[in-house]
């Protein structure tokens, strides 16, 4: 009888071999991945910086504020840097091009930080605005998932437009994870956005979104089909939602000819797959009920 110790030996090197199959899942190159976790911890302090007094770091005093916001800016801006590096090796550039490259990205990014922000102001108001149950602005920013995906997808999408590959993804997919709202970074999205409740909200890359809109948890804006794959990258897939719209739970609008006139609403689990002039509600006919006594 074998040892358990040979067995495992054995084990081991089948494994190891099956990594010289030159497969996808088989790169090896760690140097040239970026690190989920460190992007995460990135984001995390970017959000410091976006509401500076909502998230402090509990080892600094209040009256150390801008000493301190100085040094977490340079640090997210060095540890940024390092990211986009690596996921820029990883298309194929060299090291000191993408280094060169990196440093010149990271620091576009931050001067549009105040950019960002001002964004981010309309849409904590729409949120405020848009919702009787919230007592204040804080609440919000705390505890709204809503916010919270919004704010992600703000500087996502700033990275995704100056080139960054990957990196952005993996900040709207943490954000999703957290909170089941789901942003693709390339999708376009117009001030004053509210996302109400938001958990099973799916937005795809090509939506364009305007001002003061509002919707609800299990939207879907999505691509008609994506049986294309790879042949539809870069093809507008999704649809465009107008200005002042409602969308309620449920609705799925699907289709990148697809548009949603200005100041209409949707009303909750339709499907639409074709334009909608201004100014048009869009609701399903009241289903029938049925009640039955049952025997208690």
């Amino acid at each position: 009888m074998i040892s358990m110790e040979k067995q495992i030996e054995q084990i081991v090197e089948s494994i190891l071999d099956d990594y010289g199959n030159g497969r996808d899942i088989d790169r090896l190159e760690q140097m040239r991945c970026p690190d989920r976790d460190a992007v995460i911890d990135i984001v995390k302090k970017l959000r410091k910086i976006i509401y500076p007094g909502y998230f402090p770091d509990k080892n600094y005093k209040f009256y150390n504020r801008k000493p301190n916001i100085s040094a977490l800016i340079e640090d997210v801006m060095f540890r940024l840097t390092g990211q986009i590096k690596l996921v820029l090796q990883g298309q194929g550039q060299e090291e000191g091009e993408a280094a060169n490259k990196a440093q010149e990205i990271c620091l576009a990014f931050f001067a549009r930080i105040p950019q960002i922000r001002a964004m981010v102001q309309t849409d904590l108001q729409a949120a405020y605005d848009g919702d009787p149950a919230a007592t204040g602005m804080a609440e919000i920013i705390f505890s709204y998932p809503g916010m919270f995906a919004i704010t992600v997808f703000r500087l996502a999408h700033e990275l995704y437009l100056l080139g960054v590959p990957m990196l952005p993804r993996i900040m709207t997919e943490y954000a999703h994870n957290l909170t089941g709202i789901d942003i693709h970074p390339g999708a376009t999205i117009d001030e004053y956005f509210f996302i109400d409740h938001g958990t099973g909200i799916v937005i795809g890359e090509t939506t364009v979104i305007g001002k003061n809109v509002k919707i609800y948890q299990g939207v879907t804006l999505g691509a008609l089909s994506t049986r294309g794959g790879q042949s539809l990258r870069g093809k507008r897939r999704h649809p465009t939602i107008e200005d002042d719209v409602t969308i309620y739970a449920g609705a799925s609008i699907l289709g990148g000819d697809t548009v949603i006139g200005k100041g209409s609403v949707i009303g909750s689990n339709v499907f639409i797959t074709q334009s909608v002039e201004p100014g048009t509600s869009v609701i399903n006919k009241k289903q029938e009920l049925q009640y039955k006594q049952r025997k208690v």
